[in-house]
């Protein structure tokens, strides 16, 4: 008998969990389920926790030293990374807007939103007041607190994550400055710590039917409310609407203005790996498909696709950065925490730098949306209200990212003479090609 997909068993285990929270409150087991299931819920978050940095380290100075020299990165290497960061911007930006406009965290009742805050409350009042601390500090301090004086310490805390970038970042430059035969064992090691991290991803995310199971039976027995789930469904409808406004309008629209292509040349060349993406919800198992298409479907010259994809696959998650921005606004409305233009331009930064740093594979953004919670003072235990309808919606984000790879290296071919016409005339063909 065939194996049942993990996104089903999320969402049995996400179904079971209500069903057991109901009838422990109906049966008056509540001190049970918070005793004896809650703790398995504290343990899947903790182990997503405790990923976050070596993710973010392993996969970061992968995707910097695949770079190769500083030649690459100043010239073709800057253009790619500066137009992923642009694309990233907007993404996490139109998700603040959607969030901010139809407020799916609103939808839970004054009550519910008191409760939550009375249980929940003394994470975020610790972290207001730090803000209140820092309000005498100068205007450049923000930029004085993303340089550690110490990787060792800045890697003890989840809420340091900026400074860890920043060190990664500073450290694989310094990887492509030196000589490759000198570099070759410190990328091997970081190359092979980054397919244990992603393993190590694959066993936790084993667990992730259980860890919803808990989650969600102890969220209905300590705040059961209707309410709570009908804003999900707001939440969810936030996220989606959001990765298809990138889909199929920011993306192409930017395509054809900069490269006067067709949007049906545009769809009819990369749907096939938009339609590997959506099912494998990996960027990275993807990737082959990916630049088979752009460089015989889209015209892309190899030289840039083989260039320009790579990297993608690694520091360009456009839909990962408008799903963490929508969540975090989420939660935060669910909690009742307003935020402020200087916290959501925060969640901006963060999300953008946290979203280079996401694997290319299913589940490593639930991973980077405690980075961007912590970084936003709202409360990690939030993640409860939405993962267990995140694989369906990790599976349209890989397709968001997948497009926008597509695009920027349609951009990049471009903007160096080396987008041409593309070697198949058969739009109707099938992958894999003949």
């Amino acid at each position: 008998m065939k194996k049942l997909a993990l996104h089903w068993q999320i969402l049995i285990g996400m179904l079971a969990g209500v069903i057991f929270g109901l009838a422990a409150v109906k049966l008056d087991f509540n001190q049970f389920v918070i005793d004896w299931i809650k703790p398995f819920g504290t343990i899947f978050i903790n182990l997503l926790k405790l990923i976050a940095i070596p993710l973010i380290v392993a996969s970061l100075i992968k995707g910097i030293s695949d770079l190769k020299d500083i030649s690459k990165l100043s010239a073709m290497g800057g253009r790619t990374i500066g137009i992923y960061i642009m694309t990233t911007v907007v993404a996490i930006s139109l998700g603040l807007l959607i969030v901010n406009i139809f407020k799916p965290g609103h939808l839970v009742n004054e009550e519910t939103r008191t409760e939550m805050m009375d249980k929940f409350g003394g994470d975020a009042a610790g972290k207001i007041a730090d803000a209140e601390k820092q309000k005498g500090q100068g205007p450049l301090q923000p930029l004085v607190d993303m340089v550690p004086d110490n990787i060792f310490g800045a890697a003890t805390s989840n809420g340091n994550m900026l400074q860890v970038i920043f060190f990664v970042i500073f450290f694989g430059v310094g990887m492509i400055l030196i000589p490759e035969e000198q570099a070759r064992p410190v990328k091997a090691f970081f190359d092979g710590t980054n397919e244990v991290i992603l393993k190590l991803i694959d066993l936790i995310m084993l667990g992730a039917p259980y860890g919803v199971f808990a989650l969600l039976a102890a969220l209905v027995v300590e705040l059961p409310s209707v309410d709570l789930f009908v804003a999900l469904l707001g939440y969810a409808a936030c996220v989606a609407g959001g990765l298809l406004l990138l889909i199929g309008g920011f993306y192409p629209t930017v395509m054809k203005i900069f490269t006067k292509r067709s949007y049906s040349f545009f769809f009819k060349g990369i749907s096939p790996a938009q339609l590997l993406a959506f099912s494998t919800s990996s960027s990275a198992a993807t990737l082959p498909v990916t630049m088979e298409r752009v460089e015989e479907h889209l015209g892309v010259d190899e030289e840039v696709a083989s260039f320009v994809l790579p990297i993608g696959a690694t520091i360009n998650m456009d839909g990962t950065a408008l799903y963490q921005g929508v969540a975090a606004v989420f939660i935060a409305q669910t909690f009742g925490m307003g935020l402020d233009l200087g916290a959501q331009l925060g969640i901006i930064l963060t999300a953008t730098l946290a979203s280079i740093g996401s694997a290319a594979v299913p589940g490593a953004g639930m991973v980077m949306l405690v980075i961007v919670l912590g970084q936003a003072g709202i409360p990690e235990v939030g993640l409860a209200l939405i993962f267990a309808i995140d694989r369906p919606l990790d599976m349209l984000r890989t397709v968001a990212n997948v497009t926008s790879d597509a695009t920027v290296s349609m951009l990049v071919a471009k903007s160096v003479g080396l987008l041409g016409e593309p070697e198949v005339k058969n739009w109707d063909d099938n992958y894999p090609p003949k």
